[in-house]
């Protein structure tokens, strides 16, 4: 979901809820602390340099059970931060504090912003002869013996 979708979606919205992927909803009494930019300029195994950017909130589970982030509120919030930080209508990646900081995608239901996973990948399966898809191999066409020789390419 990119900024300018979001924003959209409040507009249109009395009360905000964030849904984890496991189907839980995030306490009613969390607070954007963060909305802002974040550049990652990376090398991927394949030797391709890259440049990525994506528009970060992060949501924290307050004890303050008194204040509601109202959808007009983070609505303000983004356009400040896209004004001040020049951000452009990029896609939204969240962080939420798990038994770790996770990352999630975000999409929406109709009432709810949806918390989605996010996976790593290889970028350079080309150059790194790994195979698409999935590998079968039957199982009795493997050695029973096979040993671990220099150069053997079994490691």
């Amino acid at each position: 979901m990119k900024l300018s979708e979001i924003k959209n979606k409040l507009n249109q919205l009395d009360n905000i809820a964030f849904q984890l992927p496991n189907g839980e909803l995030v306490p009613t009494n969390f607070h954007v602390t963060e909305v802002g930019k974040i550049t990652k300029n990376f090398i991927d195994c394949g030797g391709t340099v890259r440049k990525e950017e994506v528009a970060n909130f992060q949501l924290w589970d307050a004890n303050d059970y008194d204040h509601r982030l109202h959808p007009e509120k983070l609505v303000k919030i983004i356009e400040l931060s896209e004004k001040v930080l020049a951000i452009g209508d990029l896609d939204i990646e969240v962080e939420y504090q798990g038994e770790t900081i996770q990352k999630f995608g975000l999409d929406f239901d109709g009432q709810n912003f949806l918390l989605t996973t996010k996976q790593t990948d290889c970028l350079a399966k080309d150059k790194c002869d790994i195979p698409e898809g999935k590998l079968n191999v039957k199982l009795s066409d493997l050695n029973s013996e096979t040993t671990c020789t220099p150069g053997g390419n079994c490691c």
